[in-house]
């Protein structure tokens, strides 16, 4: 009985590794002139024009509708980043707790914090 399963399973692998072997081994033919790019790189371009795409916002300076534009950020988190000023670096949202670290990990590539020129 053991054995019966054990074949079974062993050639249910068999199948499966043939028949993705059958699939890997024929490539959609791609038109001439076009580049070939992998799937990542065409996300990882998106990403990086996605995020070219918002200029970077001053955590000094914005106001509370340039900061509620950015991802993760409402106006109550708005308010607080307002009333927590100035800060030093960006990486304070997280350990003034203003933010949460998931929330952080989207918006550390659309704010900067500049600091005011010393007089």
């Amino acid at each position: 009985m053991n054995r019966r399963i054990l074949q079974s399973f062993v050639t249910a692998g068999l199948l499966l590794l043939a028949g993705s072997r059958a699939q890997a081994s024929d490539p959609k033919p791609e038109p001439k002139g076009t580049p070939v790019i992998s799937r990542s790189a065409q996300g990882r371009a998106a990403k990086a024009k996605a995020a070219a795409a918002i200029k970077p916002v001053d955590l000094n300076s914005a106001s509370k509708d340039e900061l509620k534009k950015l991802p993760g950020i409402n106006e109550a988190t708005a308010d607080k980043i307002i009333a927590a000023r100035p800060f030093l670096t960006k990486a304070q949202l997280v350990t003034r707790n203003l933010v949460p670290p998931m929330v952080y990990e989207t918006l550390k590539q659309h704010v900067i914090a500049k600091q005011a020129p010393k007089k």
